[in-house]
């Protein structure tokens, strides 16, 4: 019989949804050795809450669009009050998406949820407890940590009145920080569990069978020039002008996304070092592989592609950093798997300290060995394998 597992995922960032399909894709490639007749359902959360409306009653504009447009106007001081704000709007429709979700599961009776979204946690649970009390209900952070109150974890709730304990929320965390956390708000330890990182797509983990040297030729870049990768998301930034234009003399691959108009004045720029300005690309692989540095945004996706192919990063830290990221900042620290700059406007110092320190820095990322995406699918299994019939 096949069992239908629930993915709930939203666009806003974009990782969800990657690291949601990333992990569909491994279990279906891995049902016939496994013997496992799973079925996995990808569900748009804000698909589902449409109905309701709430962010668009609000702002005018749903929220993983808000949240889009945000990045990609680097709107992101103040990041924290914002998360408060949207947490102050889930809190007041709390009932009214309870009931949706359970209308939702009440239809669909997954086996299982799995949620790869933040800040709508609590209502997945409690819908789901109440549409289909015996399917169990798991978040996988797809942070190197959880950003409290509410982000990704909500405190256990309390035994009820016969003193039984409540459906649990299973947790499967990347870093043993998260663990920490989780283990801190009171979730039975045995309910949480650690993998090596982040979820990454399959591709990441295929080897790459090209001449690096006869590759960067080809690209029209020299062969023998140390070379990092420019990489801000797939709408870009503008911040990617100016490491350009404080770094003539460093050959470097631009990946700008969608963002035409930036891809544009990036190829009008001098430079005495020769440049790769690319656009919207899947590839991001083969150009890492291309690469001997990273530099960009410390998101947990863009940090965790760029350490699984052995490239030191070179990353901001500042009141512009999204709240739910900061964390991130440490865990390179920790590691020392690159530098972190309070702005970009010190990258070309970095860049220099960075080669000058390379064999240094690329020994610590080569120690991280990320098989998340592959160690998940046996953890689902155990907790379908432990609930109730």
């Amino acid at each position: 019989m096949v069992t239908n597992i629930d993915f709930v995922f939203f666009d806003a960032g974009g990782g969800h949804r990657s690291a949601a399909t990333a992990l569909k894709s491994v279990i279906e490639q891995g049902d016939a050795q496994q013997n496992r007749p799973w079925n996995i359902r990808l569900v748009n959360l804000q698909e589902i809450l449409d109905e309701l409306d709430v962010f668009r009653k609000v702002t005018g504009i749903r929220l993983e669009d808000l949240y889009n447009q945000a990045l990609a106007r680097g709107w992101t001081l103040g990041s924290a009050y914002g998360i408060g704000l949207i947490h102050a709007v889930i809190r007041l429709n709390h009932k009214s998406m309870v009931r949706l979700m359970r209308r939702h599961w009440e239809n669909t009776r997954p086996a299982m949820v799995v949620s790869l979204v933040p800040n709508f946690n609590r209502v997945l649970h409690e819908s789901l407890i109440a549409a289909l009390p015996l399917a169990p209900f798991t978040t996988i952070l797809t942070d190197f940590a959880d950003f409290p109150p509410h982000f990704w974890m909500e405190r256990p709730p309390a035994p009820n009145s016969a003193g039984a304990p409540t459906k649990p929320q299973y947790l499967i965390c990347g870093t043993p920080k998260a663990v920490e956390q989780a283990r801190a708000l009171g979730h039975d330890p045995q309910h949480v569990s650690l993998v090596s990182g982040m979820i990454l797509r399959p591709k990441f983990y295929d080897p790459l069978m090209v001449d690096r040297k006869a590759e960067r030729v080809r690209l029209g870049l020299d062969p023998d020039r140390p070379t990092g990768l420019v990489l801000f998301g797939g709408q870009g930034s503008g911040v990617m002008l100016e490491i350009a234009r404080r770094l003539p003399n460093t050959q470097l691959i631009f990946i700008c996304g969608r963002n035409q108009k930036l891809a544009d004045a990036l190829r009008a720029l001098p430079a005495s070092a020769p440049r790769l300005v690319e656009g919207f690309t899947s590839e991001i692989p083969y150009y890492m592989h291309l690469s001997d540095f990273f530099i960009g945004k410390p998101g947990p996706g863009s940090i965790s592609e760029a350490v699984a192919m052995r490239l030191p990063v070179i990353i901001e830290r500042n009141a512009w950093t999204l709240a739910q990221e900061r964390y991130n900042v440490e865990w390179v620290r920790e590691h020392e798997a690159g530098i972190v700059l309070s702005n970009f406007r010190g990258i070309a110092a970095a860049v220099e300290s960075l080669l000058a320190n390379l064999q240094h820095y690329r020994a610590n990322v080569a120690k991280i060995d990320n098989r998340a995406v592959f160690e998940i699918p046996d953890i689902v299994a155990k907790i379908l394998d432990s609930r109730p019939r």
